[in-house]
């Protein structure tokens, strides 16, 4: 069965595409309103007042209450926008990340400087072996001696 999307096949990542767009307008234009210092005190004074302003689904409401950002994204978030939401928390990016992958901002930036992510397994839904081996590889661990600059 062939995919609608071919990206649709990256493990565990969501692409935002236009449809994710249209689907997190709301989501995303609440965190946006997050830029201005009334709104963040307003959202943190009342945060279930301050979201029934905004004509999002009850799920996405839930995801930002519960600051649940995987589901954010699934929801229709970008990461950017999402980011006001963390700011407004006082969490950094990387805390932000941290607890989206299981890990500690600690250990996160530890994994990132060790160059992230190893490919393997990561490549496509059904990844068998080097099937995709023309993809770029991510962070250190891919690099080889031709490659490095």
């Amino acid at each position: 069965m062939a995919l609608e999307k071919p990206y649709q096949d990256v493990p565990g990542t969501t692409i935002f595409d236009a449809e994710q767009s249209r689907k997190g307008y709301w989501l995303n234009q609440f965190c946006m309103s997050l830029m201005k210092a009334e709104n963040r005190a307003r959202f943190k004074a009342d945060e279930a007042a301050y979201l029934d302003g905004w004509p999002m689904t009850d799920a996405q409401r839930a995801a930002v209450r519960a600051r649940d950002l995987n589901e954010c994204i699934r929801l229709g978030g970008n990461i950017y926008f999402l980011a006001k939401l963390g700011a407004t928390d006082g969490r950094s990016f990387q805390q932000m990340a941290g607890s989206m992958t299981g890990m500690t901002e600690t250990e996160y930036r530890e994994m990132m400087l060790r160059g992230g992510r190893s490919i393997e397994g990561n490549r496509f839904v059904g990844e068998d072996g080097d099937a995709q081996a023309h993809r770029q590889p991510q962070g250190a661990a891919g690099k080889t001696a031709d490659t490095e600059t």
